[in-house]
Formats: C-alpha cells, sequence, structure tokens
C-alpha cells in the first residue's frame, strides 16, 4: 500500500506492552517495508496503570513532523484510553477496542473494530502478556500500511528465542481475527 503519511495510536495502561507495538510497527515499515517511520511515546506519571500511548507514522516520504497529529488508526486497550486519545482519529479512521474492556465507544465517522484482545492472548495463546502483539496482529490486518510478513519478521526479530511460537501465534490470532471482524 502506498501511502505519503499513516499515523496509528497504539493506546491503553502502562505496563501492557504497547510502546513495543508501536516500536515493531515503525520497525516492519523502515526496516522490512523500506518505508520512512518514526515512532514516540507518552504515559502517565504512574507508569503502569495509567493511559499511555504509543504513535508510529509511517510514509513514502520523509516525515516532517514526527507526532500524530490526524490519527489514522487508533487502538484502545482501555476505556480511558479510549476517551483520552480517541479525540483526533480522522473521519474514516480506524478504531480498533478490545471488545471486553472498551464499552462506551466515542461518537464519530470511522470503522469500529471490536474484539476482545486481551482475552484472545490469554484464553487462545495461552498468555495474557502477548496482548500486544495480538493488538499488532490485528492492526497490520486491518491498515495494510505494512505488510504481514514484514510485520512477522519484525515481531520475531524483537522477542526471545524462547517465546518466538508463543508470539508468532499471538500475532497470527490477532491478525486472523481482525479479518474476521472486518468480514474479509
Amino acid at each position: 500500500m502506498s501511502c505519503s503519511r499513516y499515523e496509528i495510536r497504539f493506546s491503553g495502561a502502562g505496563g501492557q506492552g504497547l510502546i513495543l507495538a508501536g516500536i515493531i510497527m515503525g520497525e516492519a515499515a523502515a526496516i522490512f517495508d523500506g518505508k520512512q517511520a518514526v515512532q514516540s511515546q507518552s504515559y502517565g506519571p504512574e507508569a503502569r496503570g495509567g493511559a499511555s500511548k504509543s504513535e508510529v507514522v509511517i510514509s513514502d516520504q520523509p516525515i516532517d513532523f514526527p507526532k500524530a497529529t490526524n490519527v489514522d488508526a487508533l487502538l484502545a486497550l482501555t476505556q480511558e484510553a479510549c476517551d483520552k486519545y480517541s479525540l483526533d482519529l480522522k473521519e474514516g479512521g480506524i478504531l480498533l477496542v478490545d471488545s471486553d474492556l472498551v464499552t462506551r465507544l466515542p461518537k464519530g465517522n470511522y470503522t469500529v473494530v471490536s474484539i476482545p484482545i486481551v482475552d484472545i492472548a490469554k484464553n487462545e495463546v495461552g498468555r495474557t502478556i502477548v496482548a500486544n502483539i495480538v493488538a499488532l496482529g490485528a492492526m497490520v490486518a486491518l491498515t495494510g500500511v505494512v505488510s504481514k510478513e514484514s510485520a512477522q519478521k519484525a515481531v520475531l526479530a524483537r522477542v526471545p528465542e524462547a517465546f518466538v511460537d508463543l508470539n508468532r501465534k499471538a500475532f497470527a490470532a490477532g491478525y486472523n481475527r481482525a479479518l474476521e471482524a472486518m468480514g474479509s
């Protein structure tokens, strides 16, 4: 997919691995797909538990401003993150939420995809800790801004050898569930 500028925001609670998910998305774009990418992050003073976000800007052109200002795709793993970070989701964008944790959706003209991300990690993959990789797989499927193969390579390059299979399974679970949710 050609993109002049595509902005993705991963948001949830501190400690959910969303900064790592953003870094991996950026690496998939820059290292494996040969695009320009920049990743930034912020989190509340409470670090674990408070709202946190990781933003990735991906482009075919040099990136002049590293922050997301007109978000194309937003992941919200908590209600607080959805409320706080959905304000600049652009019309026609994608809102991916954890269906068990985000029950109040913001009003707007965008595609909402609601899947039980943490539950998939816990019960289908076997470890809650890989919810970020489930979410990353879903985001890759929904946006198409990086290739599935590049994202998988970036995930596997980042995880310890002992956790390769777990993370491969988590990525595939998120990717496939997002496609099912979109009806493709």
